[in-house]
């Protein structure tokens, strides 16, 4: 779907095709003229933020644009919708939305025909962050082959990795700089070691202090016991709608941070409070001796 300052939004009963509702598009939030839009509504004046449905047609003065007819003139059709939005930011919708088509080997209009959409308007859905209504996902569900809890990202309590594996994956290490970089400054990871019950994993929250991983701990939590001894601590992040993702991997000798400036310094500089909560004034920090990881993607998407 596409618009310009002036048309005319027009929203009608699926059933009946009557005008339930119109109003004039008085702003656009993209160049390109796709949704959404800020609505003037005819029967009360006000202006909201509209996504529109498979119900809404845009009316350009004497021309219409409805959902199922195709592309105005000059856009192509079939999956060539999809190249002037191709740069766009997509949501985890979206991005469950495409994955699933592309598992399917399915195109834009292919799918959008059978859930009584526009091709526009799916791959607006696909390549920007966007609320699609109950009754258009359940549509695109079946379509799809899937299920509107799938599409929601209703699995997200699950393990990740459940999803399907990448057509074509390929696996690559990662740089040093690739993999400070993914450390970044802060985040939620994990610390592995040997306890007196055996080996343990603990999430939990980091920071990243010239160069070392630092954390904060109880003096009685298990993780205190990493004191004086060979950890490992790992980040990830899995893109379930994908099929991909990265880790890096610290190996090192955890110290506790005795010096007072620095413990001071890394308590200033923390981004966040232990999500546990309660006092954990005790820091902790692994000296980085083997930094490795590896990304796992496409390879056309490499």
């Amino acid at each position: 779907m596409y618009a310009h300052l002036g048309d005319r939004l027009i929203v009608e009963s699926p059933s009946t095709g009557v005008t339930r509702r119109d109003g004039e598009i008085v702003g656009l939030h993209h160049d390109d003229g796709t949704p959404p839009y800020d609505v003037r509504w005819s029967d009360t004046g006000d202006v909201t933020l509209v996504f529109p449905g498979p119900d809404a047609r845009v009316s350009h003065g004497s021309v219409e644009v409805r959902g199922a007819e195709g592309a105005p003139s000059g856009v192509p059709r079939g999956e060539g919708v999809e190249s002037p939005l191709a740069a766009a930011e997509a949501g985890d919708v979206g991005r469950r939305l495409a994955a699933a088509r592309r598992r399917k080997g399915l195109s834009l209009e292919q799918v959008a025909q059978r859930a009584r959409m526009a091709p526009q308007y799916l791959a607006y859905l696909e390549t920007h962050t966007a609320d699609p209504g109950f009754g258009s996902l359940v549509r695109l569900a079946d379509a799809l082959g899937t299920t509107y809890v799938e599409l929601q990202g209703g699995g997200a309590d699950r393990p990740p990795g459940q999803g399907v594996a990448l057509r074509d994956p390929m696996l690559r290490d990662l740089d040093e700089e690739e993999c400070r970089a993914l450390l970044s400054t802060h985040g939620v990871g994990r610390l592995a070691l040997n306890t007196p019950d055996g080996p343990a994993v603990f999430p939990l929250n980091y920071v990243v202090s010239e160069g070392d991983i630092a954390f904060r701990t109880d003096p009685d939590a298990a993780t205190a016991a990493a004191v004086d001894s060979q950890v490992a601590f790992e980040v990830d992040h899995i893109d379930e709608p994908m099929s991909q993702g990265w880790s890096v991997l610290v190996v090192g000798r955890c110290r506790a941070v005795t010096d007072a400036e620095e413990a001071r310094r890394l308590a200033e500089h923390a981004h966040t409070e232990p999500w546990p909560g309660g006092r954990r004034t005790m820091w902790l920090a692994v000296e980085t001796e083997r930094l490795t990881g590896r990304r796992i993607t496409s390879v056309s998407g490499s």
